[in-house]
């Protein structure tokens, strides 16, 4: 039986095979070029046959008439010579009987139709010549001589029969040719669409797996360039969703992780609430402020993972504005000094005053919250974290960046900080709440303002994660 997804993607397929549509367009265009050229052959090639005939009609006619002139004997021999040709020479009286040839079939003698001796002399004009004509089936030329004292007729004609069997003899021999060619052009392009379908065809399979859950499947066509990038694009395709998947996977597993141990204590807290401590002030605010906190970190864990979504499906926009950059990082600062109290840390602080940028607060808020977040989970044992806002020598780029004294990342894992749900797999400084959105939120949001960021970091030196800002003059803000 197909699978539900198989049968999905067989509806949605077009009925109408490519393999044939390339080997009908393949074949339409064969046939468009075979007929040009036998439309071009009969208007062009025709027309030049009887164009040279016309050409060698008119030499020949200039030709018997020189013969005449220089010598009158020598035009019989001449006649002789042209009709091997397939060209007549005639020499006529004025009353259209033939002179010569003389001997030949009868001829001499022969009083030629009257109405074409009309037609004849009423082409030739005051000069004695009349231009090439159509008369009939054959064309002509005439004109008017002396001979042997008396006047006569150079008349020359070719029959056109000669001309339209030769083209057509060429055209049945031009359209075998054509239809060979359009036959082994049908056989060669109906081989190219298998070819080229068949590829296809393999990827289609191939994707049916992929989206069946089969990661280990790959691409593989290289017979042609754009195939060949097809395929790396889909091996990528594939890449990423199983990366996805794996990520999916990993989250499930983070959220199951850590909503079961503040719902757990949570519910520890209420029930010794209700059980122990309801009537001692004391313990009964000490144990409802373990409840808000787990409640706290419940939150903090939802926000994350609906600032991811929202972010990559841009449902937020951008609200930019100009404001003191300074004064930001300060309160950012200040909502971590629980941990200098409580904990030990050292926040070293190198900042600059009244710097200002454009950009969206309450989201570059949260990037730097990340950011500080981050390095006091990963610092070292000396439980300190160097935090820089300083601005360029220009004064237009403002340089933020937060350096922990930690274990450092390797070059491979450089790369996968940024991805959601990602976590170095080492132990860190302080217990790390959340699911290892927050790089991957930071990301985003410095992806959207096409702000530059990155990290840097080796293994046993710590990392430095950074943010360049533009720098705005503090004037433009009254505009804003």
């Amino acid at each position: 039986m197909r699978s539900e997804k198989q049968q999905k993607l067989k509806k949605i397929k077009n009925p109408r095979s490519i393999n044939l549509a390339m080997w009908g367009y393949f074949c339409l265009l064969a046939f468009i070029l075979v007929l040009l050229v036998e439309l071009v052959f009969y208007i062009v090639v025709a027309g030049t046959f009887e164009d040279k005939a016309c050409e060698r009609v008119d030499g020949i006619c200039a030709e018997a008439v020189h013969e005449i002139e220089v010598n009158p004997n020598g035009l019989n021999k001449s006649i002789f010579r042209y009709r091997n040709e397939g060209v007549n020479v005639f020499l006529l009286d004025e009353s259209g009987k033939i002179i010569l040839p003389a001997q030949i079939d009868g001829l001499t003698g022969t009083v030629i139709d009257g109405d074409f001796i009309n037609t004849m002399k009423t082409r030739i004009g005051a000069d004695g010549m009349a231009d090439v004509f159509h008369y009939g089936s054959d064309i002509m030329k005439a004109q008017k001589v002396g001979y042997m004292g008396e006047g006569a007729y150079v008349l020359v004609t070719y029959s056109l029969t000669i001309v339209h069997g030769t083209v057509k003899t060429l055209q049945i021999y031009l359209i075998i040719v054509g239809v060979i060619v359009l036959l082994g052009s049908l056989l060669v392009t109906y081989a190219f669409s298998q070819k080229l379908t068949r590829g296809l065809k393999s990827m289609s399979d191939t994707a049916v797996k992929l989206a069946e859950g089969d990661y280990t499947v790959k691409f593989t066509n290289a017979d042609y360039t754009e195939m060949a990038q097809l395929s790396d694009t889909l091996n990528y395709v594939r890449d990423e969703v199983k990366k996805s998947e794996d990520f999916q996977r990993e989250i499930l597993a983070n959220v199951s992780h850590d909503l079961k141990t503040p719902l757990t204590m949570i519910k520890a807290y209420a029930s010794m609430i209700k059980e122990i401590s309801g009537d001692n002030k004391e313990k009964r605010e000490k144990h409802l402020q373990v409840i808000i906190d787990e409640a706290d970190r419940l939150t903090g864990l939802v926000n994350d993972v609906l600032s991811v979504s929202k972010l990559q499906s841009n449902i937020e926009e951008i609200n930019f504005k100009v404001f003191n950059l300074t004064e930001l990082v300060y309160g950012i600062i200040n909502r971590f000094g629980y941990l200098q109290e409580s904990q030990g840390y050292n926040l070293m602080v190198d900042i600059d005053k009244d710097l200002y940028t454009r950009a969206d607060e309450e989201k570059i808020s949260q990037v730097i919250y990340n950011l500080l977040g981050n390095a006091a989970n990963y610092t070292g044992k000396d439980k300190t974290v160097y935090i820089s806002l300083k601005a360029d020598l220009d004064g237009k780029r403002i340089k933020f960046s937060v350096r922990d004294t930690g274990k450092g990342i390797s070059k491979e894992a450089l790369p996968e900080i940024w991805d959601r749900y990602y976590r170095v797999k080492e132990n860190h400084q302080r217990p790390v709440k959340g699911t290892g959105l927050g790089l991957n939120i930071v990301k985003v949001i410095l992806q959207n303002h096409a702000f530059d960021f990155g990290v840097d970091s080796a293994l046993g030196e710590g990392s430095t994660f950074w943010v360049d800002f533009p720098a705005v003059p503090a004037e433009i803000e009254l505009t804003e």
